[in-house]
């Protein structure tokens, strides 16, 4: 089985005990937090991933660090699970599984949105608010840039891609050219 369908399978059910108690952002914010603790320390992280390590030892001391959280009960129960079988390597890609999953069941999206020079604060919020009444989901954007684009924007939500960039007008016109039109 695939890493991202594993992943995709433990931040479901994790998410689905967190929908049925209520927790689920909860679960998602403790789930984070813990990612970020895994990434940051490498050698905690290589300590309770790696299976050169008897499981007894990375048992002990991931329960030394969960200990000292304020996780609820639930998540200490899931990242046990996840090193019993030995899966918590993956907690990067299972803790972005479940992101994804509390931002569908919360309504947002996520936007790209790509500009050729910085956007305004006023720009930016007008493009938001645009997009929300499109998709009629509250956004997450995330604003990059490439001076390449010439000029315009292009914005990708999920496979959705509107590109209203300068060197999309320039290709297309060189096609419609090319066809003679």
């Amino acid at each position: 089985m695939s890493d991202s369908r594993i992943s995709k399978r433990y931040a479901g059910a994790l998410f689905s005990l967190g929908q049925e108690d209520g927790s689920f952002s909860t679960y998602g914010r403790e789930l984070d937090e813990f990612k970020d603790f895994f990434l940051k320390n490498y050698d905690f992280g290589n300590a309770v991933s790696n299976p050169i390590y008897k499981l007894e030892e990375r048992k002990s001391i991931l329960k030394f660090v969960l200990d000292r959280s304020n996780f609820s009960e639930l998540v200490k129960n899931f990242l046990n699970l996840l090193l019993d079988k030995n899966r918590i390597g993956s907690i990067e890609a299972i803790s972005d599984k479940y992101s994804a999953l509390t931002d569908e069941a919360s309504n947002i999206a996520h936007a790209e949105i790509i500009t050729a020079r910085p956007l305004q604060d006023d720009a930016l919020r007008k493009v938001v608010e645009s997009l929300k009444a499109m998709t009629s989901k509250d956004i997450k954007s995330e604003v990059k840039e490439d001076p390449e684009l010439i000029g315009g924007i292009v914005v990708k939500i999920g496979d959705l891609v509107l590109d209203g960039s300068v060197k999309a007008q320039l290709e297309g016109l060189k096609e419609s050219f090319k066809r003679g039109e």
